[in-house]
């Protein structure tokens, strides 16, 4: 039940921040975006019986993500960089967390080829548009290529529940594809549709991440 009402929450916050980036109003966005960030990390908190330390690295990275939401919301050129730090850092304890539950496997170094592949065409896609830019987008992607690959490592695991691993790779995978579209829109061409694919996208992929915490069980 209190899964269920987090996400209706979630759902009806999505809408408004969807709303208040089609009519670029950040006044509103800034604390709907805010408050669905914290939804994020109240459904890791509601977990019964998560893992540890994956726990502690994985509400850990969700604090940073969110100060990464409030960073992005803002107008300012900065506060861009500001909120690609604070994301990149999430990324980094997500990485840990990862890792913290499967070790490296075969699994880590294939998901590494395609997810290597996949990052370096978007890379030449982006290149282009980069600018003084391209130092941070070249680390950020690095580091979120390797996440893919720790998400992959846990989905190889089988010593833990099915369910709980195909949370946790199902959440890495729709956030690296949501930075694509906020990639795009930062870099190539601003336009609300980015946000109206990314924006779900980017959410689905927290819960998941969120949720895997109760699900992640030792078989």
């Amino acid at each position: 039940m209190t899964s269920a009402l987090i996400l209706f929450v979630a759902f009806v916050l999505l809408c408004a921040v969807l709303y208040f980036e089609k009519m670029e109003n950040r006044t509103g966005l800034v604390p709907t975006k805010g408050c669905l960030s914290l939804l994020f990390i109240l459904a890791a908190l509601v977990q019964k019986d998560p893992l540890s330390p994956y726990f502690g690295f994985v509400v850990t990275g969700l604090v940073f993500c969110l100060g990464g939401d409030v960073f992005l919301a803002l107008p300012q050129k900065k506060a861009f960089m500001l909120g690609l730090v604070s994301f990149l850092v999430g990324h980094v304890f997500y990485v840990i967390g990862f890792f913290s539950v499967a070790g490296f496997s075969g699994w880590t170094w294939v998901s590494l080829l395609f997810t290597a592949m996949i990052s370096s065409l978007v890379y030449l896609w982006l290149k282009s548009h980069l600018g003084k830019m391209r130092g941070p987008v070249i680390g950020y992607m690095v580091v979120i290529t390797v996440m893919v690959c720790a998400a992959s490592t846990v989905l190889g695991a089988a010593d833990f529940s099915l369910s709980g691993r195909v949370m946790a790779f199902s959440g890495g995978v729709a956030f690296y594809f949501s930075d694509v579209f906020v990639a795009r829109d930062r870099f190539v061409k601003k336009e609300f549709i980015n946000r109206l694919v990314g924006l779900p996208m980017y959410c689905a992929g927290q819960f998941l991440i969120a949720f895997s915490l109760g699900f992640l069980k030792a078989g």
